[in-house]
């Protein structure tokens, strides 16, 4: 469907950026928002809107998440609930790029920001743009939420668990045609001649309105200088090769504003009287949340993060918009490894469980959703209470659970969690149990391969990774569609089965911005 003339209307009312300007690009049908619509009475208006994202957190995450959380707790697990999942209302996006049927994250999040689809690695700008093509970018970038949000007095703030240029995070105030140019050591030689903005600079110099007040996450190394010794890691520095150390600059633009980079610091802030914050708790991504006790300066959770932009946006009197992302799901099941994107899953429940306990529901609209899925599965007929991280164990003829682990056609036990594809892939030739089999090969040998005998390994184990049936360096991300959930006003929009540009439409107009009345 066409977005209707208010979108467009909302669009053109804001601020041109600092660091370029030229016009939004109006949507075509293919890329416009997909209009939500209400069920019954409509709600009074958002004052704030909180859109948290489970990056990777598909239904099949969310289902073993909740298991997991329940086992820990001691119980059997299959009638848990994430805190997200008692939310009142839900609905299903459309995940697709506007050039891939399996999406990345920078063209998902783009879309959620923007109301427009993108092509797969691309930020913020319009479709139109090729994936690199720098000397357009500018001119066809998409206004984002957080940028109308800043020109309309809002607050704004960013919260993640990856570094605070990665895709999801960036592409609620930077555009760039490459999702990667994170620091300007990472433009190509031509992009950096011609003067063009990295994502780290993006960030800094982010000219909507009076700029972002919180922004917390990983990747130091973005913002600082190549002769600048990390404080946490002395072996490593930064990256930066145009002499600029942006923590510096973050602080000296702005009154008031504050850097920190460890939990401790974060503890010491004021909320009350510290102006803009940027936190930076490591050099690249932020510890998965079963690692970071033993990370060496002290990283604050996602929760205590979420908990502390919270502090100083509920100052704003006007509303504000926050985006808390746990970016490190994805990390774990692109490793194969279920138990880091489980746990991580679970610890994004506790940040959306803080933010519920910590803003006015009449106030606030809160969104919970993923960019995309995996290819994880849940399978094999387990009993109920079984270890969801443990091999399978059936029920006997009786409906009674058995006494050892089911086996395969092949004789051999096998989990209930694995991938599709991705480094978990383990079979060995039938010339002998040389390790794992490396890709390619004889068709006869693929059919005659045996998987590896998991009798005596711990599956449960915090670095195992789960088998998969196609080797790759990497798992990937999967193409179904994924859940939105919601509470708050304007939540009752959130139903049925729509593009994943809807998200920024509910928003939009549960904020009741000019052009874009509640109906």
């Amino acid at each position: 469907m066409r977005r209707r003339v208010w979108v467009l209307a909302s669009l053109l009312a804001v601020a041109p950026l600092a660091c370029g300007s030229g016009p939004s690009v109006r949507p075509s049908p293919e890329t416009g928002s997909q209009r939500a619509g209400r069920i019954g009475a409509p709600e009074p208006r958002a004052k704030n809107a909180v859109l948290m994202i489970g990056d990777g957190m598909g239904l099949s995450t969310v289902t073993a998440a909740r298991i997991l959380e329940g086992q820990q707790r001691g119980e059997p697990g299959e009638s848990n609930s994430l805190s997200f999942e008692r939310l009142p209302y839900l609905a299903l996006s459309k995940t697709y790029n506007t050039n891939q049927q399996v999406p990345d994250s920078a063209g998902t999040m783009t879309a959620m920001v923007t109301g427009t689809k993108t092509i797969a690695g691309s930020l913020s700008v319009d479709p139109s743009v090729d994936r690199g093509e720098f000397g357009a970018a500018m001119a066809h970038r998409l206004e984002t939420l957080f940028e109308q949000a800043e020109a309309r007095g809002l607050a704004t703030g960013v919260v993640t668990t990856t570094t605070v240029t990665h895709a999801t995070p960036a592409a609620c105030y930077a555009h760039s045609p490459e999702r990667d140019w994170e620091s300007d050591a990472d433009l190509p030689e031509a992009a950096r001649a011609a003067g063009f903005p990295d994502i780290a600079r993006q960030l800094v110099e982010f000219g909507a309105g009076d700029g972002l007040e919180v922004v917390l996450g990983g990747g130091r190394n973005r913002f600082r200088r190549t002769d600048q010794v990390d404080p946490e890691y002395p072996e490593q520095r930064g990256k930066r090769l145009d002499g600029r150390d942006l923590t510096a600059e973050w602080v000296a633009r702005r009154p008031g504003a504050a850097y920190v980079w460890n939990d401790v610091q974060l503890s010491a802030i004021d909320p009350g009287s510290t102006g803009p914050l940027l936190g930076l708790f490591s050099p690249g991504h932020m510890a998965f949340e079963f690692d970071r006790e033993r990370d060496v300066a002290g990283e604050p959770s996602l929760s205590e993060m979420t908990a502390a932009a919270l502090a100083i946006l509920e100052r704003s009197p006007t509303g504000y918009v926050l985006m808390v992302e746990g970016g490190r799901i994805d990390h774990g099941h692109h490793a194969g490894n279920a138990f880091r994107a489980l746990t991580d899953t679970i610890e994004f429940s506790h940040a959306v469980q803080t933010v519920l306990d910590a803003t006015d529901p009449d106030e606030t609209l809160v969104i919970v959703t993923a960019d995309h899925s995996h290819v994880f599965t849940i399978a094999g007929y387990p009993t109920r209470g079984n270890d969801i991280l443990g091999k399978v164990v059936g029920n006997d003829e009786h409906g009674h659970p058995k006494k050892q682990p089911a086996l395969d056609a092949q004789g051999l036990p096998y989990t209930t969690l694995g991938y599709q594809n991705g480094p978990g892939y383990a079979a060995i030739s039938p010339l002998g149990p040389g390790g794992p089999r490396a890709p390619g090969g004889a068709g006869s040998e693929v059919s005659a391969a045996t998987r590896r005998d998991l009798g005596d390994v711990d599956t449960a184990d915090p670095s195992y990774r789960q088998e998969s049936a196609v080797p790759l360096g990497a798992e990937t991300h999967a193409g179904e569609d994924v859940p939105v959930y919601a509470t708050g006003p304007g939540a009752e929009r959130v139903h049925g089965v729509h593009e994943q540009t809807f998200v920024y439409d509910v928003i939009v107009r549960a904020l009741g911005w000019p052009g874009s009345p509640l109906e």
